[in-house]
């Protein structure tokens, strides 16, 4: 997971690139998601980015040999609670900036669509959902 001392370091290559190419620090700036003190907004965005790829929960990291350098879970709902965090503002302008970059890559006359696909995860809950009954698992190949 994510160390205190060296945050941007400890951050897996993919998600590092991903966080650098959409400027996900920037938009939280601008949506007034910021700390005065304690782990910064920075740290414990990306410490939950990471955990939900990873496929960890916050319990599991509490009773982990890691649990001295994480956060609380007080903390962490907080910061995910807090009233003057201006989360549609943020998710406003990751969107807009993920739409401006994906509109330069196609012609004006094309529509445009934006799928994206967890694919590589294999996660059985999605059977229940009715959207999903003639879906396609590329990960695992299974058909439902």
């Amino acid at each position: 997971m994510i160390a205190k001392n060296s945050l941007n370091n400890q951050l897996p290559n993919e998600i590092k690139s991903t966080f650098k190419e959409l400027n996900m620090l920037k938009h939280l700036r601008i949506a007034g998601i910021t700390k005065s003190f304690g782990f910064s907004c920075a740290y414990i965005f990306q410490l939950i980015f990471c955990m939900i790829f990873e496929n960890k929960n916050w319990f599991r990291m509490l009773e982990s040999k890691k649990a001295t350098d994480i956060p609380a879970k007080d903390t962490v709902y907080r910061f995910l609670n807090q009233s003057t965090f201006n989360w549609r503002r943020f998710l406003l302008s990751l969107v807009a900036s993920v739409i401006g970059k994906v509109s330069k890559l196609t012609r004006h006359d094309r529509p445009k669509v934006l799928i994206l696909d967890d694919s590589s995860y294999d996660r059985k809950c999605q059977l229940k959902l009715s959207l999903f009954a003639t879906a396609t698992r590329k990960a695992t190949g299974w058909r439902f």
